[in-house]
């Protein structure tokens, strides 16, 4: 097995549970409050992450150019509004549309990688990519008794407009990371991925701090033992995610990150003891042999 797909599994449960840790911030704050703590909370982590790999490989500071700067800007910025339209869609009647729609973002971050660089997908690859967006797609609205007919038929709605603008803005998000790890003047992946996510998580935290009040950043301060709890989570996720990243075309880690949807799920079957419907197994099903197609096959 390859590195890159262990590092994609243990990112993708960590972020599980800092989505889990961050829905209980939500009873306390505002939803920009609890999207802040995943990059305020996370910068300590990620200086410390740097500084450990900087000093255990015995490496100097990496050089950074200009390539760097603009796409962890880009990224950077886009991953925040893909994140503030995917919260704001569950406030909307019809959410789960905008959500399937949202999972398309695996094929828009292939599609991504091709127009702008120029990459390549294999047939099985992009075989991964559809039935694992597919699959998504139909846990999504397992449980809204929504059709094919009307998924489709959705399309030009308010709410499956962004959901797509969401998918498009993570996809464009996991494409400015990828390149800007690359262009990291290090021969490591792992110090690459480090030296990213820090400079991306503390544009980040100063970008959210602008738009915060005061009441907002009270609220933060007084959860901040969760806070901290979510920090060091997300931190962890992101460096495993850019380690990927510098590994594997980021439509392929996409790929196999929908585990993550498996955590959930599973969690809810086993834990909460709900009963699983044909919908939603034959979405797991797909997910699963994407990832296998990708394993044994690409």
């Amino acid at each position: 097995m390859e590195l890159w797909i262990p590092i994609t599994i243990t990112a993708a449960f960590l972020q599980n549970l800092r989505s889990t840790l961050q829905k209980q911030l939500k009873g306390v704050m505002g939803t920009t409050g609890a999207t802040f703590v995943r990059f305020g909370f996370g910068v300590p982590f990620a200086a410390l992450y740097w500084v450990l790999l900087i000093w255990g490989f015995d490496a100097g500071v990496p050089h950074l150019n200009g390539r760097f700067a603009v796409w962890v800007v880009i990224a950077a910025i886009s991953q925040i509004l893909a994140t503030f339209l995917l919260i704001h869609l569950f406030s909307l009647r019809n959410f789960a549309v905008g959500n399937a729609y949202a999972r398309t973002e695996p094929v828009q971050t292939a599609l991504f990688a091709f127009v702008l660089f120029g990459v390549q997908f294999s047939l099985s690859s992009m075989l991964a990519i559809l039935m694992a967006v597919v699959g998504l797609a139909l846990i999504s609205v397992a449980r809204t008794g929504i059709s094919s007919q009307q998924l489709m038929s959705s399309n030009a709605g308010k709410t499956a407009l962004i959901g797509l603008g969401s998918g498009t803005l993570f996809a464009l998000a996991a494409i400015g990371f990828q390149t800007a790890a690359r262009s990291v003047g290090s021969g490591d992946f792992v110090i690459q991925a480090a030296t990213t996510l820090l400079v991306g998580i503390v544009f980040q935290t100063i970008l959210m701090l602008l738009f915060m009040n005061r009441e907002e950043i009270i609220h933060v301060i007084a959860a901040w033992k969760t806070s901290l709890m979510v920090g060091f989570v997300g931190a962890t996720a992101t460096l495993c995610w850019f380690a990927a990243f510098t590994l594997q075309e980021a439509a392929l880690v996409k790929v196999v990150a929908q585990v993550e949807m498996l955590f959930a799920f599973g969690s809810s079957v086993f834990v909460f003891k709900e009963a699983i419907n044909r919908p939603e197994l034959v979405g797991c099903l797909l997910i699963v042999s994407s990832i296998l197609c990708l394993i044994l096959i690409d």
